[in-house]
């Protein structure tokens, strides 16, 4: 130490006085630092606010724009069911009607009624919808008819269930989505259209029947005229005019069955029968025109067969296959019928066959013979045949043909034998 010098004790509180302002200076700059980098930070936050606030204004404009699209389409679309000519009718899930269109309440007759099941259509309207909900399947239409004051009316209802997620809100759905749709069309005036064709189609059949029977009975008639004078002028040959007047009224009994059993329509119920003895009774039917005719009428039966079939009917399909072939015969010729048994199958057939030596058919023509209205040489209704296929048909059994020109016709009948 200096002489004369002053030396002042440095001690803790000193020391510490002296460090304070370094302290102060390195808080504040970290301070300073730290604003800073909250100051960035605000910068940034400031910044994405903006962006999502713009973001988020897009999105709005974007989803206003699509409500309003939504809206139009749904305006649209309604627009679209009002204007559509048929009725709609719309259900939901708890099946409350959503929607109606003036069309369907026109065609239901409902108004200005509020409705809001098809319990209350069926009580405002004459159309009871309710009893329908569960008879209409979907997709298939269904007609109703219902009063209409003194006149009536036809609806074709169809229905078609609805499915998806998507289908919700139309017409204030809300989040019960849809069920089904209803369609529902006037058909009235087609209805009516239909019955007028079908009383045109009658009145064309009772015309094409009365054609018919004029023209088939009017030679047969002449015919049996002639021979009654000749019964009374020459009595000693009664034997021979009668027979030919018996002829000729099997042969109007023919012509008139004919026509019942082509324009009738009506089943008749089958039982067993002994097919053998009906064809033999049918035989001695057609013998007198078979007679008057010059032609030999033949018979061969093998053995007694039974079937399940009509007598009547059997009867009158032999009628027409023989007079048919007495018909293609001429003078001096042979139609002979046989019954015969056969094994087919495994199983017992009875056949049936009427063969001719007459002129045969044609290749040409031989496919149409069992066509209603075809005659092949013309002169007849072209009948017989066609009635003799619709009776073997319906006793469940088959007719066939085989011919050749100048050398006769066989016609062959097949049933299931009992």
């Amino acid at each position: 130490m200096l002489p004369g010098s002053h030396v002042v004790p440095i001690n803790d509180s000193a020391l510490t006085s002296l460090q304070s302002p370094k302290l102060l200076a390195d808080a504040f700059s970290e301070f300073i630092s730290a604003s800073s980098l909250l100051e960035g930070s605000y910068r940034d936050l400031q910044r994405e606010v903006g962006h999502l606030g713009t973001e988020l204004a897009e999105r709005n404009a974007a989803l206003t724009r699509s409500l309003a699209e939504n809206e139009a389409m749904r305006g649209a679309l309604q627009q679209m069911i009002d204007s559509m000519p048929c009725g709609v009718l719309v259900l939901d899930t708890a099946e409350m009607i959503v929607t109606i269109n003036p069309e369907g309440r026109r065609l239901l007759e409902l108004g200005s009624a509020q409705v809001r099941t098809l319990r209350d259509v069926a009580t405002v309207s004459s159309v009871d919808l309710d009893m329908l909900v569960a008879g209409v399947e979907e997709q298939v239409e269904h007609e109703v008819c219902f009063a209409c004051g003194e006149t009536s009316r036809w609806l074709a209802i169809s229905k078609k269930r609805l499915s998806g997620a998507s289908l919700r809100s139309i017409g204030g759905v809300g989040k019960r989505g849809l069920q089904s749709i209803w369609i529902l069309r006037d058909v009235t005036a087609t209805k009516e259209a239909e019955q007028e064709r079908e009383a045109a189609r009658s009145a064309m059949a009772l015309a094409e029947v009365s054609a018919i029977l004029a023209h088939e009975i009017r030679n047969p008639l002449a015919s049996m005229e002639l021979f009654a004078g000749l019964l009374v002028e020459d009595p000693e040959q009664a034997s021979l005019w009668v027979s030919h007047l018996r002829a000729g009224i099997r042969l109007l009994s023919a012509t008139v069955n004919n026509v019942l059993s082509l324009h009738g329509g009506s089943s008749v119920p089958l039982m067993p029968i002994e097919l053998s003895a009906c064809v033999r009774d049918g035989v001695e039917f057609v013998r007198p025109i078979a007679e008057q005719a010059g032609v030999t009428l033949s018979l061969r039966s093998e053995e007694e067969l039974r079937i399940q079939g009509s007598e009547n009917q059997l009867r009158q399909v032999l009628l027409n296959l023989i007079c048919n072939a007495i018909r293609h015969t001429p003078a001096g010729g042979k139609v002979t019928v046989t019954t015969r048994g056969v094994g087919r199958g495994g199983m017992l057939r009875a056949v049936v066959e009427v063969s001719d030596t007459g002129c045969g058919i044609s290749e040409q023509t031989i496919g149409r013979v069992f066509e209603a209205g075809f005659s092949g040489q013309g002169g007849t209704p072209g009948l017989g045949l066609a009635v003799c296929k619709r009776i073997v048909d319906g006793h469940g059994g088959e007719i066939r043909v085989c011919s050749r020109v100048h050398s006769g016709s066989t016609f062959e009948m097949e049933f299931v034998a009992l």
